[in-house]
């Protein structure tokens, strides 16, 4: 099975305009992504609305593709770029741009999932670790689900799920094992066409999830779990962050 490894990078951006041109230590967040998604895929390719981006990976030596300015989401832009490119892998991963330091393990983890011959779109996981208290659990930009015997995914939320009856909120962590999402897709090629034209759903619109809309139309998304720790860079504080954290050697 062939696949291809694609990270979409628009330059706009509400909380942090240029984000994938920010400076890490002396590379680029876009250069530090694509270094690390090389680590576990021979074929990897940026796909971006940005002239700007579009340079600076050309000068580090990176595959990168134009794509439109109107696309709503990154699956969108994936698909674009997959038929840009002309590709014939069987699997497109969608790598978010914004975790300069995302562990290749993580690629391979999904990348596994395509051993189920059923899996038509995957995920992951990652077990949530009561240390970090209840406020991480309950905070709703950290997305819960719950899947399946054969971790297939039923539901994905803002919420907390599962509700735990007659038990203290502030126990929840201790009481059971919740799952937060992590925001990297693989789809099958076929599969990738089918999701892009399908209008927003009911579910979708009420949570702000885009996976939701893939499974209330029946699509079946495989999950795959991953320990690892990722630092996704949202703001210009949060750039500060992982800089110290680079320097001191922690990351």
């Amino acid at each position: 099975m062939k696949f291809i490894g694609i990270i979409p990078a628009r330059y706009a951006s509400t909380r942090f305009p240029g984000k994938p041109l920010a400076d890490i230590c002396g590379k680029t967040m876009i250069e530090r992504v694509y270094l690390q998604v090389k680590k576990a895929l021979d074929e990897v390719w940026v796909a971006t609305d940005d002239n700007r981006i579009y340079d600076t990976v050309k000068s580090f030596g990176g595959n990168v593709v134009m794509t439109s300015e109107a696309h709503r989401s990154g699956t969108d832009r994936c698909y674009e770029a997959y038929l840009n490119i002309g590709s014939d892998a069987d699997v497109v991963i969608n790598i978010q741009g914004d975790e300069p330091f995302i562990d290749p393990s993580q690629i391979e983890e999904i990348k596994k999932c395509f051993d189920d011959k059923a899996t038509q779109i995957a995920t992951l996981a990652r077990p949530f670790d009561p240390e970090l208290g209840i406020d991480a659990l309950f905070n709703p930009n950290t997305p819960k689900l719950v899947f399946d015997e054969n971790m297939f995914a039923m539901y994905f939320s803002r919420s907390v799920i599962p509700y735990l009856r007659g038990v203290d909120k502030e126990d929840w962590a201790k009481k059971a094992q919740y799952y937060t999402h992590i925001g990297m897709y693989a789809y099958r090629a076929d599969i990738l066409k089918q999701i892009t034209c399908l209008p927003q759903s009911p579910l979708e619109l009420i949570e702000s999830l885009e996976q939701l809309r893939w499974l209330q139309n029946g699509y079946k998304i495989k999950v795959g779990t991953s320990s690892c720790g990722t630092i996704g860079i949202d703001t210009p504080e949060d750039l500060e962050q992982a800089c110290r954290l680079l320097s001191s050697g922690k990351i």
